[in-house]
């Protein structure tokens, strides 16, 4: 999953980096306008952003990604903890607001919440079929049979079941998976998508020759 960090705190930016790191692919940027550049660039699945920028202030980065219709979820992540200060950021668009100093488990819980509703989900728990996900701990089981997935596997697992009835293009999956600027063999989506078949079952994943792969609705 790519997580944007737009924080100029050295400290807590690498602190957020090291504990986050485990289960998003973190980019991380100190500058205002160097975020809100990579933010329109990447596209990434989450945001955290400060407010106190250098060359950018996080609210005008807020604004101007909002303005280009990014609709990505966005967490405000500030220690400006008066009343016109939240409701200004969320009013600009922000989907969530965090007050330092915080806890990474609460970080890691709202960022997890923010995921859940930009997909439709209500809780942490999917299911499909006979396969059942818990996005908290990262478990899988088919059957009531827990499963040992490598991440590359969770996360094309839940991409396509994010995806349900919609076909997902390579191009697509290998943006999401790996980044644009990881050197991949050819094959690496093909190998992920046949382990993850040998595990789950191969009718759960449709291959749709010449464009992609997906997961039917129900």
């Amino acid at each position: 999953m790519d997580l944007l960090l737009i924080e100029d705190d050295e400290l807590l930016g690498r602190g957020i980096c090291e504990a986050l790191g485990p289960d998003y692919r973190v980019e991380w940027f100190q500058d205002g306008r160097q975020g809100l550049a990579a933010l329109l660039d990447m596209t990434p699945d989450l945001v955290i952003l400060d407010l106190n920028l250098p060359g950018l202030d996080g609210l005008e980065v807020l604004r101007s990604a909002r303005k280009r219709q990014v609709e990505v979820p966005i967490l405000i992540l500030t220690a400006r903890d008066a009343l016109e200060d939240r409701i200004a950021g969320l009013d600009a668009g922000a989907d969530d607001y965090l007050l330092k100093p915080f806890s990474l488990d609460e970080l890691e819980a709202r960022l997890r919440a923010l995921y859940r509703r930009a997909r439709g989900r209500s809780d942490e728990r999917l299911l499909y079929r006979d396969l059942a996900v818990d996005t908290r701990q990262r478990q899988v089981s088919l059957e009531g049979r827990e499963l040992q997935l490598s991440r590359r596997e969770y996360e094309l697992l839940i991409r396509l079941l994010d995806a349900r009835g919609q076909v997902m293009t390579r191009r697509k999956l290998e943006e999401q998976l790996y980044g644009l600027d990881e050197d991949l063999e050819s094959n690496a989506l093909e190998v992920h998508i046949h382990n993850l078949r040998k595990k789950i079952g191969r009718e759960m994943i449709r291959t749709v020759r010449g464009v992609g792969y997906m997961m039917d609705r129900s």
